[in-house]
């Protein structure tokens, strides 16, 4: 009987740390899941709490000893990224090295700025714009430096899954049993998004096949690309679907109102970061998954319908609550 593969996940109870986990857990690896308080979700018989800090990375590591694969799950919240993010992902990769594993990070766009091309490819410039982006290039580099093997998956914005703090559920679809939706850009311009169970999926594949990768690698997650228009149209199907909006009426679609964020972001922590950001929607972009897809196949996709239909209520749960 073959020995599973082992898995370390540091923010387990994150928001991707919970999908990542339950991930990995139902493709048979042995998941050591690192969370300071009790896990969220739990129940899998194959997932062994790890209740340490991260800020006692000697501890984890010698909790973790044998672990073939380390996922940095371990995410600040957005307004404490610049004082936060580093010391995290250094925490990260000392675990992997110390346990001679591969070390997985879920990225984002911020490394291209403000620049980036319609279309993204594994070739495409680093070139950040914001303080945010440079941190996401450091960390990247960090890692490089730091341990002997590790793989970036780039990924537009995330939806689905547990727990809040999207775009989706904070922004767009916070007001939609009023019968509203807001989005943050032009209706036209294309938008990369990550279904999380998707990419979840994905970084089991990667670990997988990652003796077939260089020893760092950067790779680029499909997900989705929507115009303003088709996630509006998509959203509205689902509502309708699920009883959330009855159709008499269609939803009322508003821009967010970037003159006022402009001016409340001089008081407001939160409202300065997301205007620090706010060329994300004013450049279009999607992802060519070629150099992930060269590795495990076609990349995990969920049905747009099918993906906005499954996260619909917890997205109107974290809207409520926001």
């Amino acid at each position: 009987m073959s020995v599973p593969q082992k898995v370390l996940i540091l923010g387990a109870n994150g928001r991707f740390g919970r999908v990542v986990r339950r991930a990995f857990a139902e493709a048979g690896w042995a998941v050591i899941a690192q969370a300071r308080g009790a896990l969220r979700d739990a129940g899998d018989g194959c997932v062994r709490h790890l209740a340490l800090d991260a800020s006692s990375p000697a501890a984890i590591v010698d909790a973790a000893r044998g672990a073939d694969v380390v996922v940095n799950a371990l995410n600040p919240i957005y307004t404490r990224w610049e004082q936060e993010a580093l010391p995290l992902n250094d925490v990260a990769v000392a675990i992997a090295r110390e346990l001679g594993a591969t070390l997985m990070l879920p990225g984002n766009v911020y490394n291209y700025g403000c620049e980036m091309p319609p279309v993204v490819t594994d070739s495409t410039p680093e070139r950040p714009s914001t303080r945010k982006g440079e941190i996401r290039c450091e960390m990247e580099a960090r890692m490089r430096a730091g341990c002997a093997r590790s793989i970036v998956v780039r990924a537009g914005d995330f939806f689905g899954g547990p727990g809040s703090g999207s775009w989706m559920d904070q922004v767009i679809v916070k007001d939609l049993r009023r019968g509203r939706i807001t989005y943050p850009g032009p209706l036209d311009l294309p938008h990369a998004w990550a279904y999380l169970p998707d990419l979840a999926r994905s970084f089991v594949l990667l670990a997988q096949k990652r003796q077939q990768l260089p020893p760092h690698a950067a790779l680029l997650f499909p997900g989705h690309t929507l115009t303003g228009a088709q996630l509006v149209a998509a959203i509205t199907d689902a509502a309708l679907q699920l009883g959330v909006l009855d159709g008499t009426t269609p939803p009322r679609v508003r821009s967010l109102p970037w003159g006022a964020i402009g001016v409340a972001r001089i008081v407001n922590p939160m409202l300065r970061e997301i205007w620090r950001m706010r060329y994300l929607w004013r450049v279009g972009h999607q992802m060519d998954p070629s150099g992930l897809e060269a590795v495990i196949g076609p990349a995990p996709s969920t049905p747009l319908a099918a993906a906005i239909r499954d996260a619909m209520p917890i997205m109107l749960t974290a809207g409520d609550r926001g």
